[in-house]
């Protein structure tokens, strides 16, 4: 059997709320016994969750040279869910339903995990009912990404796809209005309407969004740019986009 690693506090605290099923064992520092730890203690105890303390060094030599672990390691059996173009038509299905407009965050070509990671805690806090991405030439829920995260990979739908332009042409069809982030767009985010059903679509450091992604967008959109930096990190501007669209959607 597979198994696969969350590390860091926030990340392995929503994993055992969300889905303590995964969790066959939880690693801990041994010697630490601060209150953030002992919650995480009580959570494997109320799942009947094998618990072990370690050193340092076990925790170290588990997470690599991925990043900081903060003293607690999951390990999962299996991979993270990851969700299809199937259950994207179901999710929109179920909105419909209650009467509540689609809010949604396409990424596509983000290789960098880190921007992965940044990007989905960034869209979790907003309120994003899912992110979408293509399954080629992007970057998947590593250990990396799900702690950048803190705990937003194990709340929110990551939908990868086969076809992004495809997919594209299936929300317009469902009624939602995709905006696309471009530097060179004539319209400033703040100016555009972001309320209603709406999919904001941002693309990678450099080469931004691909060319088939932009032609299947509604519109493009910039964030105005006052300084000498021509550009933001793909999760700094998708937090900057999705909370205007936030602040509209509130009023």
């Amino acid at each position: 059997m597979t198994t696969e690693i969350v590390y860091g506090l926030h990340a392995v605290q929503a994993l055992l709320k969300s889905s303590p099923q995964q969790v066959q064992e939880l690693l801990l520092l041994r010697g630490r016994r601060d209150q953030k730890i002992q919650k995480l203690i009580r959570q494997a105890e109320q799942n009947d969750i094998a618990i072990r303390f370690v050193d340092r060094r076990t925790l170290d030599d588990r997470v690599g040279d991925e990043g900081n672990h903060q003293g607690a390691v999951a390990i999962c059996a299996g991979r993270p869910r990851i969700y299809d173009e199937r259950f994207l038509q179901q999710l929109l299905q179920e909105l419909e339903q209650v009467g509540e407009a689609p809010f949604l965050l396409i990424l596509d070509g983000v290789t960098d995990p880190h921007n992965l990671g940044a990007c989905l805690r960034s869209a979790e806090a907003a309120g994003v009912h899912a992110v979408i991405a293509p399954k080629d030439k992007s970057a998947g829920l590593t250990p990396t990404a799900r702690k950048v995260a803190c705990g937003a990979a194990e709340v929110l739908p990551f939908i990868t796809v086969t076809n992004l332009a495809r997919t594209m042409q299936q929300l317009q069809q469902a009624g939602v209005w995709i905006y696309g982030a471009a530097g060179e767009a004539g319209q400033d985010i703040y100016a555009a309407s972001l309320t209603g059903a709406v999919a904001l679509a941002m693309g990678a450091e450099g080469p931004g969004l691909r060319r088939l992604t932009r032609e299947h967008c509604d519109h493009l959109v910039r964030i105005p740019m006052a300084g000498e930096v021509s550009s933001l990190n793909v999760s700094v501007a998708t937090g900057v986009c999705l909370f205007e669209a936030v602040r509209q959607r509130a009023g």
